[in-house]
């Protein structure tokens, strides 16, 4: 997240006066999350990247009750946004970019996309989505109860939570190393089919015939 303007959008080139963390979407408002931060070092996501590893930054917002609701941490109801832009980011990465008043006044905030992997839609795509959704255009998904996380199902559930689409293998690394467990890749492969059946995961084949598997969005 970076703040509009000149002065901050040049700084932000250098990562000065960016904060990173989670954005969320739900159907009433935007939630930047960046308190209670953890660190994740990723394999990098193309051969743009010299070193071959992403630092990544993030907020967890499974209870969206925890998150403090105070700054650092910015809240916008989705009645408040003035102006929603997407950007591709052809060279670069997906951004949001947002307007919105409030009894403080006037704000403007620019939230760029980190992790841009396997995914069905990227950052920019949130934009008609919160313009339909203030205008009650947005069709919404009834997703069931996601399990308790001390069963299988609902470890992978959790940590499916970043919505990015993942293999068999990714998901089993994953459950293994929040978890400290060891698996069996096929009862990782049982259980993500077992919550496909369900409507709590999507998924998608290669032509490999590897299969994908993300989460279900309730915004559809």
């Amino acid at each position: 997240m970076r703040e509009a303007g000149t002065e901050k959008e040049l700084q932000a080139e250098f990562g000065i006066g960016v904060k990173e963390g989670t954005l969320v979407l739900t159907s009433r408002r935007l939630i930047f999350a960046c308190t209670n931060e953890r660190g994740e070092n990723l394999p990098g996501e193309s051969g743009l990247n010299p070193f071959g590893k992403i630092d990544l930054v993030y907020a967890e917002v499974e209870d969206l009750d925890s998150i403090p609701p105070e700054a650092p941490n910015v809240f916008v109801p989705l009645s408040s946004i003035s102006k929603v832009t997407g950007h591709k980011g052809d060279l670069g990465r997906p951004s949001l970019e947002v307007a919105w008043n409030d009894a403080e006044g006037n704000h403007a905030r620019t939230f760029t996309q980190t992790l841009t992997g396997r995914k069905a839609h990227s950052l920019n795509d949130w934009a008609p989505t919160i313009e339909n959704l203030k205008a009650g255009k947005q069709k919404l998904v009834s997703v069931p109860p996601a399990p308790p996380t001390d069963t299988l199902d609902g470890k992978i559930i959790h940590v499916l939570s970043d919505m990015q689409e993942k293999g068999v293998f990714s998901i089993e690394e994953a459950v293994e190393t929040e978890y400290g467990l060891e698996l069996d890749p096929d009862d990782v492969q049982a259980a993500c089919d077992r919550l496909t059946t369900e409507g709590l995961l999507v998924r998608s084949s290669e032509l490999t015939g590897d299969a994908f598997y993300r989460r279900v969005s309730p915004l559809g």
